[in-house]
């Protein structure tokens, strides 16, 4: 049984799409002090999320600007 105690969790998002002859690449980190009372489960979940929401709206954005030209 592992002794150790979490005090941080990170997740990094990234998506690379093309738009005619363009790659465009998004990347978002995010990192989270975690105290020892928390639901770790639900943190992760949480952080993905965060993380992911960030990368699909950069994203939409990307493309609604340069896909129209």
């Amino acid at each position: 049984m592992a002794k150790g105690v979490t005090t941080e969790i990170s997740a990094t998002s990234r998506v690379a799409i093309k738009i005619k002859d363009n790659y465009y690449t998004i990347e978002a980190t995010e990192k989270r002090a975690i105290p020892e009372s928390v639901d770790l489960d639900e943190e992760w979940s949480s952080l993905w999320s965060s993380v992911n929401k960030t990368v699909d709206n950069q994203a939409a954005e990307i493309y609604e600007t340069f896909a129209k030209r």
